[in-house]
């Protein structure tokens, strides 16, 4: 029986049986592409659909007054997506014992037929954290056990200064603002971000240069030690700004310094704003 088929089977046994009252998934929406669907009756349930072109982090749809008005939502996640629920629940932004999470065990995402960066070196095909996991039964023939996850990295980090430097105003100087990264990620949840304030305006509103720079790096100190590497932000954005990049070396660092990976374990505290006396120092400059 295909993933897809057991999908659907148990969106419809979970709302049948009343155990939730939404179901957030992958489907066909009104463009005729593959997005995000909201399913409240169980007859619906065939409308659910999974392949490797699922790409959207359906989290980000939790932060949502929409969906937080229903008692008990059931969503379908990836590896990485479900590691941003555990995000979510260290830092009290969702209950997690009235979500009900749907895995689904994959090889990857396809984009233009190309396997996405992210997947290359994934390590979590089997989605963590989850009430329910559907497994892939055309498992990978031989996924890698130890990928290294900072190999682009460590590849650019082998550039001068000055070729990073470069990269990077070349990287934003193609940026619109148009904050399809915040919007698309489910770890920006502020009531009012920081670009939005114009009293004082803390950071240029226009694209300019230095505007992008304020912007895409201070978006980037924010996600250090929650960016779980789910891509919604780069494949969002309409100029192609590598941002997994950008956000790579700040997961490098928080592994690097203080053992922590984003969303791999649950109910512990959060890596900023958490203090330890183990805590390296040798960062410090």
């Amino acid at each position: 029986m295909s993933q897809q088929t057991q999908l659907q089977q148990k969106a419809k046994e979970l709302l049948t049986d009343k155990q939730v009252d939404l179901v957030i998934g992958y489907g066909l929406v009104e463009t005729g592409h593959l997005g995000a669907v909201f399913i409240t009756d169980p007859n619906q349930s065939d409308q659910l659909l999974w392949n490797d072109q699922c790409l959207a982090n359906l989290v980000v749809y939790l932060k949502r007054k929409e969906v937080k008005k229903f008692a008990r939502p059931a969503i379908v996640v990836k590896g990485c997506d479900a590691k941003a629920i555990a995000v979510l629940e260290t830092e009290h932004q969702l209950d997690r014992e009235n979500l009900f999470v749907i895995g689904m065990e994959c090889n990857g995402i396809l984009t233009r037929n190309v396997l996405q960066e992210k997947c290359q070196t994934c390590d979590v095909h089997q989605p963590p954290h989850c009430d329910f996991v559907i497994e892939n039964p055309e498992k990978s023939a031989s996924p890698s056990d130890s990928p290294n996850r900072y190999a682009r990295l460590e590849k650019m980090m082998e550039w001068s200064a000055e070729q990073r430097l470069n990269y990077w105003k070349n990287e934003f100087s193609r940026c619109i603002k148009c904050y399809a990264c915040r919007q698309n990620c489910p770890m920006c949840y502020c009531d009012v971000c920081v670009v939005d304030k114009n009293r004082p305006i803390r950071i240029d509103t226009s694209a300019t240069l230095k505007g992008n720079f304020a912007w895409n790096i201070l978006r980037a100190f924010h996600l250090a030690g929650r960016c779980v590497g789910c891509s919604a932000c780069s494949t969002s954005c309409p100029a192609g700004i590598d941002l997994d990049l950008l956000n790579l070396s700040l997961a490098k660092a928080a592994e690097e310094h203080f053992n922590y990976r984003a969303g791999t374990t649950r109910n512990i505290e959060p890596l900023i704003g958490t203090f330890s006396p183990e805590d390296q120092e040798n960062f410090i400059r």
